[in-house]
């Protein structure tokens, strides 16, 4: 049981303007304070109602939910420097002024964002509000963890602030989105589906094992799009509400930015660091669900035994165990791989764990893995050339790193697969796949058909 007493906002507030004072510069303020339980999805839903860009999170084990409204602080490179973001999240809790007398819970500041996949794309029309990195520390924060809620509200002091003013509009934001009436939800209604070049993509998978047979490549991950319109401006909360009822053993996330929102429900973790320890994931294979057991178990027993698939796996594991042995004092990782299963896929799955080397914190390892084999190709210069140079689809976070880190630099990121860029009403959803010697353009396309229906389905599709 939490023993619990009441915080007082504007008490906190004057004591970091004081601070602020002795230091001659803005205090960053975080409060966190345990709260009744309520929805997170009727949470995030009232956000819209304020006007306030959100955040949704939610681990794979379902442990662990965040949401996030409002922005006290953003973190923004065109680029995806990730030396430079550690550095200014150093900077800022420097100066800082935290009460969190929960910090055994994940509490406290945490930044939320994603990185592009490729630093050096041009973004264009479809991903122009997200471009480079950016990383958003929400206002107001939910915590829901081991059955206990939380929230922290964020803000900046300064030297010359009005503190009972800043105070007052705290505390009013805050009791509307604890405090509102319950939020309403509206049916999300397809009426188009428009596959961007089908054809187009096949030839590109055919060039792809072209080059592969004639160059120094062995695999090249191929993407492509799928446009959707709605009838109406397209309600995110009920889209989170369906990945959240249906999409067992995903992290599903979404960030949004200027009325448009990244959305997913992702089986594949980047990589996880708590105080040290390091865990990863290595995801690549994927074969159907059955609609029988014995048919599940079927395709089951072939993906696990098809060399095509695992050799497209082997690539993962080896890349990521070079990568994570060259900043870790031991890494475990089992030999044979095991199945994943999601609602409409299963796939090859090897577990990674390690212990960082001192000095080395989360961001570090998430610049070392990005891009994996399983979103770009193996090897990773030459793979990435090739997309580059031939691959129509505009990726920005699409196959990037998603996640959350907080003050101790703890925290997770994901692979941002099984996703779509929803902007009113109209939406793009995204699917890849691996490409190697003996791809069949057909079953590479087919593969991608079943990754878009996650999305597709929790879209109203």
């Amino acid at each position: 049981m939490i023993e619990t007493k009441e915080i007082k906002i504007d008490g906190v507030l004057h004591s970091a303007q004081k601070h602020s004072i002795n230091k001659s510069a803005p205090t960053f303020v975080s409060i966190t304070e345990q709260i009744e339980g309520l929805d997170p999805i009727d949470f995030f839903q009232t956000g819209k109602s304020m006007g306030e860009d959100r955040v949704f999170w939610q681990s794979a084990d379902q442990k662990t939910t965040f949401v996030g409204v409002g922005e006290a602080l953003l973190f923004h490179d065109e680029d995806d420097s990730y030396q430079e973001l550690k550095a200014s999240w150093k900077q800022v809790l420097k100066n800082s002024w935290i009460v969190n007398p929960f910090d055994q819970y994940k509490t406290g500041p945490i930044a939320f964002g994603g990185f592009p996949f490729d630093a050096d794309e041009k973004v264009a029309e479809l991903w122009k509000s997200f471009n480079g990195s950016q990383f958003r520390v929400p206002t107001f924060l939910l915590t829901i963890e081991s059955n206990q809620t939380f929230l922290t509200t964020t803000a900046y002091v300064e030297q010359g602030s009005n503190v009972d003013q800043l105070a007052a509009e705290l505390i009013t934001r805050k009791n509307q989105l604890l405090y509102a009436q319950e939020p309403t939800y509206q049916e999300n209604n397809i009426v188009l589906k428009h596959e961007v070049d089908p054809i187009q993509w096949k030839k590109l998978v055919k060039q792809a094992t072209s080059t592969i047979d004639s160059e120094k490549v062995d695999k090249i991950v191929l993407a492509r799009e799928l446009q959707i319109e709605f009838g109406d401006s397209c309600d995110i909360g009920l889209v989170l509400d369906q990945l959240r009822n249906t999409q067992e053993n995903s992290f599903i996330f979404a960030w949004e930015k200027e009325s448009v929102c990244f959305i997913g429900a992702t089986p594949e973790r980047l990589v996880k660091v708590d105080q040290q320890q390091l865990f990863s994931t290595c995801l690549a294979g994927t074969a159907p669900r059955g609609k029988t057991k014995e048919e599940d178990n079927q395709l089951g027993e072939q993906l696990l035994h098809d060399q095509k698939n695992r050799n497209e796996h082997q690539i993962v594991v080896d890349m990521i165990k070079d990568a994570v042995s060259s900043f870790a004092k031991y890494v475990e990782i089992p030999d044979q791989p095991i199945l994943y299963p999601l609602k409409n896929l299963q796939h090859l799955f090897t577990p990674v764990q390690a212990e960082l080397d001192q000095g080395y914190t989360l961001l570090d390892v998430v610049e070392k893995l990005h891009p994996t084999p399983a979103l770009c190709g193996f090897p990773r210069e030459s793979s990435l050339d090739f997309i580059r140079k031939f691959e129509q689809l505009e990726r920005g976070w699409y196959g990037a790193p998603i996640g959350w880190f907080d003050q101790y630099f703890d925290g997770e990121f994901a692979v941002a697969i099984r996703s779509g860029l929803v902007s009113g009403d109209k939406a793009s959803l995204f699917a890849g796949c691996g490409v190697v010697q003996d791809s069949d353009p057909e079953i590479e396309y087919q593969e991608t058909s079943i990754k878009f229906t996650p999305m597709l389905q929790a879209l109203g599709g």
